[in-house]
């Protein structure tokens, strides 16, 4: 995957509308020092290059019905190409599971699950044991709270790198 070339404006950019997605263009624009079309130009090029995946509205769920939040460590029974596209092929048809990761290391996959109480969660993880995809085991964490959630820190990623001097 090759890389775009980003200037300041660029990641500035894209920190706001990680933070504030409906933030005007107009407001974008001047929050960035640009006039509305080189900055609407931009945009569209940050979009078409696929930087922006996309928009969304965070929802405050627990004002519209009750759920548990809860990870899943998963480890699978082995670890040929073939199992790994069977389990992520059924992960893919189950909604609750809202987010999920290949992992190196001791496990081979997180899961998010976002169900309306711990009983659905369990059909969605009996779903998963009974369509046989390859689940050597799976370890639940139920979350008590949520503590941070942030967009990523796009300017402290992009920075250059720094040889250290010695």
């Amino acid at each position: 995957m090759t890389r775009l070339s980003l200037d300041d404006r660029d990641l500035k950019i894209l920190s706001l509308l990680c933070r504030e997605g409906r933030i005007s263009k107009t407001e974008l624009a001047k929050r960035v020092n640009l006039s509305a079309t080189p900055c609407w130009e931009r945009m569209k090029r940050l979009e078409e290059a696929g930087l922006i995946q996309g928009y969304r509205a965070e929802v405050e769920l627990t004002r519209i019905a009750p759920h548990v939040v809860v990870f899943v460590m998963v480890e699978l029974e082995n670890h040929r190409a073939d199992a790994f596209r069977l389990f992520e092929n059924a992960v893919s048809l189950h909604d609750e599971i809202t987010e999920a990761w290949a992992l190196g290391g001791g496990f081979d996959y997180l899961l998010q699950v976002i169900a309306r109480d711990i009983d659905a969660y369990q059909r969605v993880v009996d779903a998963l044991l009974d369509s046989r995809v390859g689940m050597r085991r799976y370890f639940t964490y139920i979350v008590t709270k949520g503590v941070k959630s942030a967009p990523p820190p796009l300017e402290l990623l992009a920075q250059p790198e720094r040889s250290e001097e010695k």
